[in-house]
């Protein structure tokens, strides 16, 4: 053993897991009716083993009309909260990952396409569209539909729609919950002041764009008690006059304020127009600032696809865990890969042990 940070345990709230590589949630697109499919079984049982540290089911929305696409999966029925049962169920039987869910609502980003058709928005009167709602009438994209402005009643429903996600997803047996407020979706909307135009107590200030998400985060927090809560925000819109760094840090600090175990930091997303100067650890910078500013556990995500890339960022502090999504899509053995070139040690199911090269003979002494 090597000593590497990348495989020392981690915890989150009260849940431990055995090295710092975490599983980003990636949509697949392959649900029916908001229900996994035999897709989801395959592709989280692989990934359920695949050595990382935790897994992360998509962005699965909280009501059918906060899926982003007709093909997202959803946890606001009994056919829902039973499709993912079942996937569940036959992983379990061959893995014992910790696996957690992000919930979320698409806002005026939903009733779209699949990105392989092209992924444009969906009009209401197609037979996979709906009407979106939003904090404010203020469209994606100009070509767009506008979304009808969220009142009143609509917060009060969208409220409960995650209390009751979240309650399915404390029965489902789920180790955490993690709640989508990055990437142009809904709670990201409520708090950009690019979208959040609002003139009541839930816009114009700070203060006031934060009030919903954080009403989101109390009640998810009370209704899920398996493990801990934790958030995903995007640190900036990367357009001038948009959600800010210095406006991420004061969200991070008034949610560990309310009980959040860990915040998962990433960027963009809101704004057709965003500027964004991708590359390797490009996000990291944002991560390193929350993790600065915030007792809690910070995630870096965003173009780490190599392993002293991971190590280095959590050794020089930057992040307590980094995720992996693309990555782990193109090489779904990536935490075993990374465990060999530092010699370290991971757990692989039984029917793989006899795959151990013989260069690396501690591999799987984990197992």
């Amino acid at each position: 053993m090597t000593g590497t940070k990348l495989f020392t345990p981690a915890s989150v709230g009260r849940l431990t897991i055995p090295n710092r590589i975490v599983i980003a949630p990636m949509c697949q697109y392959s649900a029916s009716d908001g229900m996994m499919t035999d897709w989801h079984l395959v592709h989280l049982g692989t990934l359920a083993n695949s050595g990382a540290g935790f897994l992360t089911i998509e962005a699965t929305a909280v009501s059918p009309e906060g899926r982003i696409s007709y093909g997202d999966v959803g946890l606001y029925s009994d056919g829902c909260e039973a499709a993912i049962g079942r996937t569940l169920e036959a992983i379990s039987k061959f893995s014992d990952m910790a696996i957690g869910i992000q919930l979320g609502h698409a806002g005026r980003k939903a009733s779209t396409d699949v990105p392989w058709n092209g992924g444009g928005q969906i009009i209401p009167d197609d037979e996979n569209g709906w009407p979106t709602i939003a904090p404010s009438a203020v469209p994606f994209q100009p070509s767009y539909i506008p979304p009808r402005a969220i009142d009143k009643d609509d917060l009060k429903r969208l409220r409960e729609a995650f209390g009751d996600a979240a309650r399915r997803a404390a029965r489902l047996g789920l180790a955490a919950v993690q709640i989508h407020g990055a990437h142009g979706y809904l709670l990201h909307q409520f708090l950009s002041p690019l979208s959040n135009h609002r003139n009541d107590e839930y816009g114009g200030s700070l203060e006031n764009r934060m009030r919903f998400p954080l009403e989101i985060f109390d009640v998810v927090r009370e209704t899920f008690s398996n493990g801990p809560v934790t958030m995903r925000v995007s640190a900036t819109d990367w357009v001038d006059g948009g959600w800010s760094l210095d406006e991420t840090i004061a969200f991070a600090q008034a949610l560990e304020t309310k009980g959040c175990d860990g915040i998962h930091v990433s960027t963009g997303g809101l704004a057709a127009e965003q500027k964004i100067p991708v590359g390797p650890s490009y996000q990291v910078p944002f991560a390193r600032a929350v993790k600065a500013a915030t007792p809690m556990p910070v995630v870096a995500v965003g173009l780490i696809t190599h392993f002293d890339q991971a190590e280095a960022i959590l050794r020089a502090g930057d992040a307590d865990m980094i995720a992996i999504a693309r990555a782990v899509l193109y090489d779904p053995r990536w935490p075993w890969h990374a465990a060999a070139h530092f010699g370290e040690s991971v757990k692989a199911a039984p029917q793989y042990l006899r795959c151990q090269p013989r260069e690396f003979p501690a591999l799987f002494g984990g197992a």
